[in-house]
């Protein structure tokens, strides 16, 4: 689980959060915990530092500019992430669908098996409570999302 604490961190809409991992398949929770793993092991950030850092740029022996690594630290807007999405979804011959479409998928699907598992996702109002006082504590709907 992670703890996204909006006095301490750049939340969206400034909201204290805590997000967990969507039960989407062993193999793919695996790859974010290797990304972790590496972050932490062997670039040695901390767990402060951004999961999905943003793109290292700077002046190479030709004079131009160009990626050399992560830069710890947030993007600070949503354009190189849709790019790289954009790129992505290219080279793989399919059409391209934003970030969020994952996030509203995974929302849908989870509409299908329990309804916090929906809540869970996030902000847009599709996928807010019915009812504007009708809360899940925090615990319930992580439980409630692992569960599936």
């Amino acid at each position: 689980m992670v703890f996204q604490d909006a006095r301490a961190v750049k939340t969206k809409q400034r909201k204290t959060f805590e997000p967990w991992f969507f039960p989407v398949g062993d193999d793919i929770e695996q790859i974010v915990v290797d990304w972790a793993r590496f972050l932490i092991d062997v670039k040695l950030w901390g767990l402060d530092d951004p999961l999905f850092p943003a793109t290292k740029v700077a002046v190479v022996g030709s004079g131009q500019f160009q990626p050399v690594g992560f830069d710890p630290q947030g993007w600070s807007s949503t354009g190189p992430i849709r790019t790289i999405f954009r790129e992505a979804f290219e080279r793989a011959g399919l059409r391209y669908s934003n970030p969020h479409s994952f996030r509203n998928t995974l929302a849908a699907l989870g509409r299908e098996k329990c309804q916090t598992f929906g809540r869970n996702a996030g902000v847009g109002a599709e996928l807010r409570p019915r009812k504007p006082h009708d809360h899940i504590r925090q615990l319930r709907q992580g439980r409630g999302a692992r569960a599936g």
